[in-house]
């Protein structure tokens, strides 16, 4: 990653802040599919601004920056591209993530290493170059993790390894920025969405899967977005009432 980032005094901030309750501007990763999408549309549904970081635009329409989240310095540069465009940035939510399953030893390095430069290492370049424009209005932070953060399991040291390293994070971030930026935790479990398309057969679930509705988990974002600034959600755990990876 790049030099480290000032921490601005509130105090002197220009930036203003917004209204209780509101959503304001929320930059979002892996906006275009799966659970990103599903948060920039219920963002979007309740008034606020969502800000897709991605490598494609969304099919919605929401306002968008191109990038490779692999790439920290370009995630930085998104971030603060973001924020001259759109005045500021409220809120941030990691939902990016992508997966390569199978024994450590048959992953190749490059694809082994590029789940943990996605997942992890992207997840904190966006909410390092954010944090000055959150701590200015007293914003939120919310990661994605998995169940596969909390529970590991073979052919996924990758995932793991990256969804592990998010929750070891998220804690560290909220026991630093306390009484500055809200930090939620989110732990989903496995979701109706495009994130097994490209897996092999022997990884996806079944038709019987007991797997959740993106919505449902965007909602439970959303609840934590609006929580008024010193209340906050620090982890949450949504999941199918089925959900088989969790506890």
């Amino acid at each position: 990653m790049s030099s480290p980032l000032p921490t601005p005094d509130p105090a002197s901030t220009t930036e203003p802040s917004r209204p209780a309750g509101a959503l304001g501007t929320v930059l979002v990763t892996g906006g275009s599919s799966g659970l990103g999408a599903a948060v920039a549309d219920a963002v979007a549904a309740s008034g606020g601004t969502p800000v897709v970081l991605d490598l494609k635009a969304p099919d919605a329409g929401h306002a968008f920056v191109e990038v490779d989240l692999a790439d920290t310095a370009a995630a930085e540069s998104a971030v603060a591209q973001a924020a001259d465009t759109h005045g500021g940035i409220d809120a941030v939510v990691t939902a990016a993530g992508i997966d390569r399953c199978g024994r450590i030893v048959d992953v190749a390095r490059e694809e082994w290493e590029r789940v943990i430069a996605v997942n992890l290492l992207g997840t904190a370049a966006v909410v390092r170059a954010a944090l000055p424009h959150l701590e200015a209005r007293r914003g939120k932070v919310v990661t994605v993790s998995s169940t596969l953060g909390v529970k590991a399991v073979s052919d996924a040291t990758a995932y793991c390894a990256s969804k592990f390293g998010v929750v070891g994070f998220t804690r560290a971030l909220a026991a630093e920025w306390a009484g500055k930026v809200g930090v939620t935790l989110l732990v989903p479990g496995g979701m109706w969405t495009h994130f097994f398309d490209d897996r092999p057969d022997q990884y996806k679930p079944g038709a019987d899967a007991r797997l959740n509705d993106p919505a449902e988990t965007a909602d439970a974002v959303l609840y934590a977005l609006t929580r008024p600034a010193g209340s906050e959600v620090r982890e949450m755990v949504v999941a199918a009432s089925e959900e088989g990876s969790y506890p």
